[in-house]
């Protein structure tokens, strides 16, 4: 709280003013089979990556057995999804991932997690549609597409045909090109962004799919450089006038670790030493007014967004 030095006249009691936090809108978020509520409380996703070239845990999860006993990990520890991926986005040139390859690779972890635990949401992290399908008769109820349906033209049809959630992410360029990019002036990245994730809205709208079905993520790290995702994090409140909630993925980004090398001799910290980092972005990300966090690790996120989200409420009983 901001406290001045002059006395109430009589009363002895400081004047005062709250912290200025984000009025975070609630929302029903309309999946395949059921509702989530979105607002109240942070929602927590989970990560788990089924691919032996991860930028966060090395292929730790390639093998199905282990995928699916880390996915049940995460459910234990206080997920409310589990997001399931089976390609890799991280920067860099690469061999792109076939569609069958991919839909071998995420398929047996979707069935077994559901078959140990059947009231698990899960959602599948793929931009391709085939997947994508093949995912939903496996049995999850939303799909995270970090192109924003822009690396698949089939991709809508299919989402809008099942009736499933979706997140659409804001990304510029592909991962192979990421270095590449020109810069984008931080002080016109949010506008950017909004704009662009207004337009990525609309061609969801237009194929079918529900508003109440889709939640925006702004893409933090994905074709933007290092320092610029900070304004991105405190534009977070601006770009919720979309209408839209919000999903931020911030968890072990690069730009983290980078603003970490000061304290790791000028060197950027690896992705196993961003954990801290990690929390103290994704508690500013829910202050900021994200309803929706994407994490590796489960169980400190959840104690974070328990603290935020009792700090919101706070302010809000001073609105």
């Amino acid at each position: 709280m901001h406290v001045s030095a002059r006395s109430v006249p009589h009363a002895g009691i400081l004047e005062w003013t709250k912290m200025p936090f984000a009025k975070r809108s609630c929302y029903d978020w309309k999946l395949r089979t059921r509702s989530l509520s979105l607002g109240k409380r942070t929602l927590v996703m989970g990560v788990l990556n089924t691919t032996p070239d991860s930028f966060s845990d090395g292929g730790a999860f390639a093998a199905p057995a282990q995928a699916i006993d880390h996915a049940l990990a995460m459910f234990a520890d206080g997920a409310d999804v589990v997001d399931v991926g089976g390609e890799s986005t991280k920067p860099g040139k690469r061999t792109p991932v076939g569609i069958q390859e991919e839909i071998d690779r995420v398929t047996p972890v979707l069935e077994g997690v559901l078959r140990h635990r059947p009231e698990s949401i899960l959602s599948i992290d793929t931009y391709k549609s085939a997947t994508a399908a093949a995912a939903l008769r496996a049995g999850v109820e939303m799909v995270n597409d970090v192109s924003g349906f822009s690396w698949d033209e089939a991709m809508a049809g299919v989402c809008a045909a099942a009736r499933c959630g979706i997140v659409l992410m804001h990304l510029r360029g592909r991962p192979e090109h990421w270095d590449e990019l020109p810069g984008t002036d931080a002080k016109h990245l949010v506008s950017l962004v909004k704009q662009e994730l207004q337009q990525r809205l609309e061609q969801a709208l237009q194929a079918g799919i529900e508003r109440e079905r889709i939640v925006l993520d702004p893409g933090f790290g994905f074709g933007k450089a290092y320092g610029r995702n900070y304004f991105l994090l405190v534009g977070l409140e601006e770009l919720s006038r979309l209408g839209q909630p919000l999903l931020a993925g911030v968890s072990r980004k690069s730009f983290l670790g980078r603003t970490l090398s000061s304290l790791n001799q000028g060197v950027d910290v690896p992705v196993g030493g961003r954990g801290n980092a990690s929390l103290a972005a994704v508690t500013a990300a829910i202050l900021a007014g994200a309803q929706v966090v994407r994490v590796h690790d489960v169980r400190p996120a959840r104690e974070a967004a328990a603290i935020a989200d009792a700090v919101l409420v706070a302010a809000a009983a001073y609105a």
